[in-house]
């Protein structure tokens, strides 16, 4: 199953490298370095029409993160959102990052999305885990 995504704008598509990737490659539009705890929305040049019911999730690329420590933040692409789809990448290495215009920076996943009804009540069903936060299941 395969959905249409409309893109308009001067940057290249995105383009799966691989027949079973989950991502598609998203490229920079422009020239960037991003020094050590340096970050940046870098510009991809696109603009999107992501169907209504879906949402666009931008992913690091796996390559980045492990020779660079190039990681991605806020990536989530409304639908009804239409401005250039720009990527907020944060360098967690030791050295300076140079990314050249047509470079692959990150992915984007498009997937459907629920809708939730939020409401108030006045107390929540217990569970074995109860309100154990961060590290409580072990590592």
């Amino acid at each position: 199953m395969s959905i249409e995504v409309p893109v308009a704008g001067s940057g290249p598509l995105p383009s799966y490298s691989s027949a079973q990737a989950a991502g598609a490659d998203l490229c920079a539009n422009e020239d960037v370095t991003l020094g050590p705890g340096e970050r940046a929305a870098v510009g991809t040049g696109l603009h999107l029409e992501i169907p209504h019911g879906h949402v666009g999730l931008v992913w690091p690329r796996s390559g980045l993160a492990v020779r660079h420590g190039l990681d991605t933040l806020a990536g989530v692409i409304d639908a009804d959102y239409r401005g250039e789809v720009r990527v907020v990448l944060v360098n967690h290495g030791r050295e300076p990052v140079r990314l050249s215009r047509g470079d692959r920076i990150a992915q984007l996943l498009v997937q459907r999305v629920e809708r939730a009804a939020f409401t108030r009540v006045a107390s929540l069903e217990e569970t074995d885990r109860g309100v154990a936060g961060f590290g409580s299941s072990g590592r």
